[in-house]
């Protein structure tokens, strides 16, 4: 059934801010993560067509996200590692798993062993092996294939940043690994010390500003769109919405659409955020509710019932409007959208 709600993807632009990471890249690899359903945009469809521009590496979070890829032939890499639930999946042979922790790597190796990644903390804490476990053997005899590390300030001008790369380095040729990864989006920018064999970009892929340097250059992927359901005159004085939040200060035009919080559009927009019929402007007024948002659409005088209203979602604008991440601004979108 036709859903009200749309997410128009434009392919050409995610390829597009592919290629300008994989340039930036310069000699390293450029791999793709598409875990969390591709930033939310649709794994597989993301996937193959990344895959299409010459992208060879991809990186998901669970076994469940490879499995859903596991028919388009990729290599895949489950981030999150190997529980003792996934060893099915990962003898199934359809992804490598990264070894995030040594019952991990004493799991894979009573399993049969074989190719795997292996993910090393240099000081985020979070995932990951310590420096001093490599010394002292830990990967003596298994065959790693990426040896991986992941940044914690990658999106700030950080003395950290230099500190893990050098961590990082410093494990150059005593694990067997065939290449080494540390950089994701933000990574990339650092420039060519943080580059590697392999970058593993994330949030540039669909139209994020992780840093600066990426303003202007990286194209906008997706744009949420909403079908109108009324179109109603509203006077001055009245409010709209829940808790009377907005109130008419002239008579105006107001079109209810078919979009809300339940949709990853969040409260945060409430008289903030706007959507756009050609070059016209139609601010969000009033709360937006769980299925419904209020727009000022009296500079759109021929919007009508049943029309389409593209929302404003340029990521790093939306982001310092609402004060979510552009993380939480695609992962958010919701299911009933249609794609």
């Amino acid at each position: 059934m036709p859903a009200p709600l749309r997410l128009r993807l434009d392919g050409d632009a995610l390829i597009a801010n592919w290629r300008l990471l994989d340039r930036m890249s310069g000699t390293a690899a450029c791999g793709a993560a598409v875990k969390a359903d591709g930033y939310g945009l649709g794994a597989y469809g993301v996937a193959e067509r990344l895959a299409g521009a010459g992208c060879r590496d991809f990186f998901v979070a669970t076994w469940a996200e490879a499995q859903a890829l596991a028919s388009l032939g990729l290599t895949l890499s489950v981030l999150h590692g190997l529980r003792a639930e996934d060893m099915a999946a990962a003898r199934a042979g359809f992804a490598r798993p990264v070894l995030n922790s040594l019952p991990q790597i004493a799991r894979w190796r009573a399993g049969g062993g074989g190719a795997c990644d292996v993910m090393v903390d240099t000081g985020i804490n979070r995932l990951g092996i310590a420096p001093a476990d490599i010394a002292d053997g830990a990967l003596d005899g298994l065959r790693v294939e990426t040896l991986m590390s992941h940044l914690a300030c990658a999106d700030e001008d950080s003395a950290m940043n230099g500190e893990q790369r050098s961590r990082f380095a410093a494990l150059a040729g005593r694990t067997g690994a065939r290449r080494m990864s540390l950089a994701n989006s933000a990574g990339i920018a650092l420039g060519a010390d943080y580059h590697f064999d392999l970058t593993r970009p994330g949030l540039a892929l669909y139209g994020g500003v992780p840093r600066g340097d990426y303003a202007g250059r990286v194209r906008q992927v997706v744009t949420p769109e909403a079908q109108v359901l009324q179109r109603r005159h509203v006077a001055a004085g009245d409010p709209v919405g829940y808790n009377a939040t907005w109130t008419a200060p002239r008579d105006c035009e107001v079109a209810i659409i078919n979009l809300g919080y339940a949709d990853g559009y969040v409260r945060a927009f409430s008289n903030s955020g706007s959507a756009q019929v050609g070059e016209a402007v139609l601010p969000v007024i009033g709360r937006v509710s769980m299925d419904l948002v209020a727009l000022d659409v009296s500079a759109a005088p021929d919007l009508a019932e049943g029309d389409w209203i593209a929302i404003d979602y340029d990521l790093a604008r939306q982001s310092a409007a609402s004060g979510l991440s552009q993380y939480e601004l695609l992962t958010l979108l919701g299911r009933r959208f249609g794609r």
